[in-house]
């Protein structure tokens, strides 16, 4: 069968008809192809994050949160941890079941450095099969307050990076929605949420930008792109942050503010997230 351009020569044939990326007689099918693209996209925004972490140590560690069946990161370990002698994945999924098949897939492969936990954000926080840091921290279309969970345990974590691809915040919108009535006396921002359409996706907009104050307000510093042609998936808005210590002077005033002004201050313990207090 002739070479499949799309696949990596290094790549484990055998991996990929698990995933359901290959099919059984190794051919790759539209939706394959569009997948596939995606988690390529986002491997080639990690691996120089992971490889800037090699010139400090060898034994580093990402926790995939969120990680549902582990694509992203049984494609990591077998595209840049494999070939390698240190460092360990996590995968952290609520769901007993994806995290006893990606278990199962890993002995299979001898993927000896990957570990799954079925675990909830505040189990993971604390969970002794964790380390006490983590130096990247990924979630890939975590849905909606997922995100925020996966900022969560980063920033406890103290991660190093932090790579998010947001999914379906319904959050900050329904509160647009409950609080419109008011909002129109208040602000005439109001406005941009006005039609239920644009609810929506400012709504979605506004939680990113929310996100990117929050991370700014920990010490991170925050780039925002997009992670494939939006012909490929609406979902679709990349956030990577680093660890700089620098914190930015304005950006939890800046958030407050936000809220505030756009009569969302319910929202203020979801944004203004302490580490110190839980």
């Amino acid at each position: 069968m002739p070479p499949i351009p799309e696949i990596k020569p290094e790549q484990s044939i055998e991996l990929l008809k698990e995933l359901h990326i290959l099919t059984r007689d190794g051919k790759l099918n539209q939706d394959s192809r569009r997948k596939l693209k995606q988690v390529y996209h986002l491997v080639q925004f990690i691996e120089p994050l992971l490889a800037e972490l090699l010139a400090d140590t060898a034994n580093m560690t990402l926790a995939d949160h969120g990680a549902g069946k582990s694509y992203l990161g049984f494609i990591l370990y077998d595209l840049f941890f494999k070939a390698r002698a240190g460092g360990h994945i996590f995968g952290i999924e609520t769901r007993p079941e994806l995290v006893q098949k990606s278990f199962a897939l890993a002995r299979r492969l001898h993927f000896e450095r990957m570990s799954f936990l079925n675990l909830s954000v505040e189990e993971s926080i604390n969970a002794p099969a964790l380390p006490d840091r983590i130096d990247v921290v990924s979630a890939l279309h975590a849905c909606n307050t997922a995100t925020d969970d996966a900022i969560r345990f980063a920033l406890h974590k103290q991660a190093k990076f932090i790579v998010l691809v947001p999914c379906c915040q319904a959050e900050v919108a329904a509160v647009l929605r409950k609080n419109k009535n008011d909002s129109f006396s208040k602000t005439p921002l109001s406005e941009l949420w006005r039609h239920p359409i644009h609810t929506r996706e400012f709504g979605s907009h506004l939680t990113n930008a929310l996100r990117c104050l929050q991370l700014e307000a920990h010490g991170y510093q925050v780039t925002v792109t997009e992670l494939v042609g939006w012909e490929h998936s609406m979902k679709n808005e990349l956030i990577i942050a680093r660890q700089t210590g620098e914190v930015r002077n304005n950006a939890e005033l800046r958030l407050e503010q936000i809220l505030h002004e756009l009569n969302l201050d319910e929202l203020r313990g979801r944004f203004t997230y302490s580490v110190e207090n839980g």
